[in-house]
């Protein structure tokens, strides 16, 4: 199926979809605290991207691994990370999967989440974002990029604070950046909506696919390479209520991600799925890193650079906010 099918549709239809999509958040949600599930396991719900940063989700889910442990983990999708923020504030939902970072971490700040996390999702790894343009454009070089439309997922975020950072080492100004869902990315582009798309995998590599889009610069290369990206956050309330079902949920993670590291086949087979991805897309995509432990050290680089970017106004030590 075209691209264009797959990622197509009015932001009216973007902002419905969101609607429906929190409503359901709500309604499968609780008071924060687990309740029993399918054959007396822990229910546990999880907002989830359709993204590759939380493939060992799915796999533990499709590997029986939450089973093995107790658990009946419940996946609600969601197209922004952001759109699960009040939910999880309220205790609808227990956890966000491929949460991104510094949105939850401004939350954090200023004090309308009071968040845990539990464990790492991805870190950045070469290729595994990168900035497209049409095949025909004239933006050659990240120099052109000045001034130009360039679309990521959540505007003040992890992609604009990271590529700002790219720029600055070479030297470049920045773009004007435009909030656009990962799906709806390549209609962007191919509209001509946007003269540039930062995109993640999968739609990364789908997006080059399908329009022949060219790279222009790769998100995670210096000095960002490697830098946390996104992971499983929770709350304050329910981390402390919750003690065990949590140590079963990071223990099947962590078998997951031990999977993923083994065998990286799986994760590709795993990503159309509960993606709009191609078992022939996938098997193309640039894999991100998969942590297996929480790295307080690592997560600091993102926070320090958040504190310089002014998208912090303080100081936050990741080390109080995981949740070991």
């Amino acid at each position: 199926m075209p691209l264009r099918q797959l990622r197509s549709g009015t932001r009216a239809a973007a902002a419905a979809a969101a609607t429906l999509m929190l409503v359901a958040l709500t309604a499968c949600g609780d008071d924060g605290g687990s309740s029993s599930g399918a054959g007396g396991r822990e229910t546990v719900t999880v907002a989830a991207l359709p993204l590759i940063d939380c493939v060992a989700l799915y796999i533990a889910r499709d590997r029986g691994l939450f089973e093995k442990e107790g658990l009946d983990v419940r996946i609600q999708q969601v197209q922004q990370s952001l759109q699960a923020l009040p939910a999880l504030a309220k205790g609808q939902i227990d956890m966000v999967a491929s949460a991104n970072y510094v949105t939850y971490l401004q939350a954090h700040e200023k004090g309308t989440l009071d968040m845990r996390i539990v464990a790492e999702a991805i870190r950045a790894a070469p290729r595994m974002m990168e900035v497209l343009v049409p095949e025909d454009s004239d933006i050659k070089t990240v120099a052109d990029l000045e001034g130009k439309k360039l679309a990521v997922n959540t505007l003040n975020n992890v992609q604009s604070l990271t590529f700002d950072e790219i720029l600055a080492k070479q030297g470049v100004g920045s773009p004007v950046y435009r909030a656009i869902p990962f799906p709806q990315m390549g209609a962007a582009l191919d509209k001509g909506q946007v003269d540039a798309v930062h995109a993640v995998e999968p739609y990364d590599s789908a997006i080059q696919d399908e329009l022949k889009a060219r790279v222009i610069a790769d998100g995670s290369s210096a000095p960002v390479e490697a830098i946390p990206l996104s992971g499983y956050v929770s709350t304050s309330k329910y981390v402390e209520g919750n003690g065990k079902t949590l140590a079963a949920f990071q223990r099947a993670v962590k078998a997951a991600v031990r999977i993923a590291e083994e065998d990286p086949s799986v994760v590709r087979d795993t990503l159309p799925t509960y993606t709009k991805v191609t078992a022939k897309q996938a098997e193309a995509i640039d894999l991100p890193v998969y942590p297996p432990t929480m790295d307080a050290v690592q997560l600091k680089r993102l926070t320090d650079l958040m504190e310089k970017q002014g998208m912090l106004k303080k100081p936050i030590d990741p080390a109080t906010l995981m949740v070991e």
